[in-house]
C-alpha cells in the first residue's frame, strides 16, 4: 500500500502528459489528488494496512504527520489549478512588469511536473533510508524546476536556474554528509543506512564523523528548507512561480527539507549528542528569524514578502526544535498551522495578481472593494500568519515561548518575542495599504473554485486554534518520541 502512494501520481503524471484533452487531464488532476488524500486519511485511520515495504519504506509517526499535510495541500492546490489553469493556459500575455509578450508551458507538462512533485514528496515521507531520502528530496528538485518556470520569461527563468542552482549545491553539501554519516559505522558493524538501524546502534557511530555528517546534512538540507543564510533561491521562485505552485513549495516542499533534519537529528540524539544538535539548530532558527524580519519590512512585493515570511516561520519550526521538550511538539504543530495559512495566503495572492496585475504592494489598493470575499480571506490570513488568535499559529508559538521559558532561555524569549514584533509591524502595515485605500480597479468577478481552497484552509487553522483534535495530538506526540532528547 505505501508504494501505491508513490507510483499512482508517478503514474498519473506520465497520463497527463500523454493526454491529448485539457479537460481529461484536469479531471486526472483532481481524481488523483482526492485518491491519493482517501488513501492518506485511509492510512491515518488504520496504519496496519501500510505494513513497512522492507526496511527502506516505512510510515513512521513524523512520515504519517507530514505525509498528512503534503496531500491536504495538494488537494485544495489541485482544485485552485484548474480554475488557474482554465484563465492561463494556450494564452499569449504581456507581462505587466516590463510590457514584453510571453507563452506559458504546456498544461500537459505542467500537470505531469505537478503530479510527479507529490509523487517525489510522498517518497521523501515515507522514505526510511538515508540514501534513499536524499534521491527523494533530490526528485522534489527536479520535479517543481518547471514548475517555477511555468510563465517563460527571462524572471522565471531566472529564478529557475537559481533555484535548481542553489539547491543543487545544498544537496550536494547533504550528499557530503550522507557519506559522513555511512564514515561514523564502525568497520564490521552496521550494514545499513536505514534509520531504525542507525539509531539502535547510535551508541557505537563514531562521533566525530556523527558531527560532521550532521552540520552538513543541516546546512544541504536546511538550503532546501529556506533557512538563513542559505534561503538565497525562496524569494526568487515564490515570487515568479505560479501562486498554486508557491503554496506547496513554501506549504509542503519546505516540511520535506524539514523533517530530513529531524530524521537525522533523531539519530544525533540516539547517539548522546542531542544538545549539539538542538544548539546548532536553535542557531539557524534565530538567524532566519531575523534576516526575514529585516527583508520583510519596506517589502515592495507581495509574493516575496510571503516568501521571506515563509523564511521567518522555518526559523521558527528550528527554535522549537532548538529548545526541544514541549518546543518539538510546538515546533511540529506550527508546521501544521503554517502550511495551512501560507498555502492559503499564496492561493489569494494568485487571486489578486489575476485582477491587479502587478505584485507591487504600492499599485495593490482598495482590496476589499475590489474584490471583497478575496481581500477579506487575505486580511484573516495576515492575522492568522502573524500568530494572532484564534488561528492555531497563535497556540504554536505560545508553545514555543512556553518551552522557552521552562528550560529557563531567557535570552531566546526576548529575541524571539521581539522578532515576531518586527514582523508584525511590516507586514500589517502592507496588510492595510492593500485592503483599504482608494479602489485602483474595478470590481472583479471572483471564481468561486479559487476561493474554496484558501477559504477552508483557514477554516481548518482557525479551528485548530480552538481545537486539537485527540487523533493529531496524538499523533504529534508519537512523532516527538521518536526525537530523542
Amino acid at each position: 500500500m505505501i508504494l501505491i502512494l508513490v507510483l499512482l501520481p508517478a503514474c498519473a503524471a506520465v497520463s497527463a502528459y500523454l493526454i491529448h484533452s485539457d479537460r481529461v487531464r484536469r479531471v486526472l488532476l483532481v481524481s488523483v489528488s482526492a485518491a491519493h488524500a482517501a488513501l492518506v486519511c485511509w492510512l491515518w485511520i488504520d496504519p496496519a494496512w501500510f505494513p513497512p515495504l522492507g526496511a527502506w519504506l516505512a510510515v513512521d509517526a513524523l512520515g504519517q504527520v507530514f505525509l498528512g499535510i503534503t496531500s491536504l495541500l495538494f488537494l485544495a492546490v489541485s482544485l485552485s489549478a484548474v480554475s488557474f489553469l482554465k484563465r492561463e493556459s494556450g494564452t499569449t500575455r504581456a507581462d505587466p512588469e516590463e510590457g514584453f509578450l510571453f507563452d506559458n508551458t504546456p498544461e500537459a507538462l505542467f500537470t505531469a511536473c505537478l503530479l510527479g512533485f507529490l509523487s517525489t514528496m510522498t517518497l521523501v515521507t515515507t522514505s526510511q533510508h538515508f540514501g534513499l531520502l536524499w534521491v527523494a528530496i533530490e526528485g522534489t528538485t527536479l520535479a517543481s524546476a518547471p514548475l517555477i518556470h511555468y510563465h517563460r520569461h527571462h524572471r522565471s527563468l531566472e529564478a529557475t536556474w537559481k533555484y535548481l542552482l542553489v539547491c543543487s549545491v545544498g544537496i550536494a553539501f547533504a550528499l557530503l554528509g550522507t557519506y559522513f554519516l555511512a564514515a561514523s559505522i564502525p568497520a564490521g558493524g552496521l550494514t545499513s543506512m536505514t534509520l531504525s538501524s542507525l539509531v539502535a546502534n547510535a551508541s557505537r557511530l563514531d562521533t566525530r564523523w556523527l558531527k560532521a555528517g550532521f552540520l552538513l546534512l543541516l546546512v544541504g538540507y536546511g538550503t532546501k528548507m529556506g533557512l538563513a543564510p542559505m534561503h538565497t533561491w525562496l524569494p526568487d521562485a515564490h515570487s515568479e512561480a505560479p501562486s498554486v505552485v508557491s503554496a506547496l513549495l513554501s506549504g509542503a516542499l519546505l516540511n520535506c527539507a524539514f523533517l530530513a533534519i529531524l530524521r537525522i537529528l533523531s539519530v544525533t540524539a540516539a547517539a548522546g549528542l542531542g544538545q549539539f544538535g538542538r544548539h546548532t539548530i536553535l542557531v539557524f532558527g534565530l538567524v532566519s528569524m531575523a534576516v526575514a524580519a529585516g527583508l520583510i519590512i519596506g517589502q515592495p512585493d507581495y509574493k516575496r514578502m510571503l516568501a521571506y515570511s515563509s523564511v521567518e516561520h522555518m526559523g521558527i519550526l528550528a527554535v522549537g526544535v532548538g529548545l526541544g521538550g514541549l518546543g518539538d511538539w510546538a515546533a511540529l504543530f506550527h508546521a501544521v498551522n503554517h502550511s495551512l495559512i501560507k498555502a492559503s495566503l499564496f492561493l489569494l495572492a494568485g487571486n489578486i495578481l489575476a485582477v491587479y496585475g502587478t505584485k507591487r504592494i504600492a499599485d495593490v489598493r482598495g482590496a476589499l472593494r475590489a474584490v471583497p470575499v478575496t481581500a477579506a480571506l487575505w486580511v484573516a490570513g495576515f492575522f492568522a500568519i502573524l500568530g494572532a488568535p484564534p488561528f492555531g499559529a497563535f497556540a504554536s508559538e505560545l508553545a514555543i515561548l512556553r518551552a522557552a521559558v521552562e528550560s529557563g532561555s531567557w535570552a531566546v524569549v526576548v529575541v524571539f518575542s521581539l522578532l515576531l514584533a518586527a514582523v508584525f509591524a511590516g507586514m500589517i502595515t502592507v496588510l492595510v495599504r492593500t485592503a483599504q485605500g482608494a479602489q485602483s480597479v474595478e470590481r472583479a468577478p471572483e471564481p468561486a473554485l479559487s476561493l474554496v481552497a484558501p477559504l477552508s484552509l483557514l477554516a481548518a487553522s482557525a479551528a485548530l486554534g480552538i481545537f486539537i483534535p485527540g487523533f493529531l495530538d496524538r499523533a504529534l506526540w508519537r512523532a516527538v518520541m521518536l526525537l530523542g532528547v
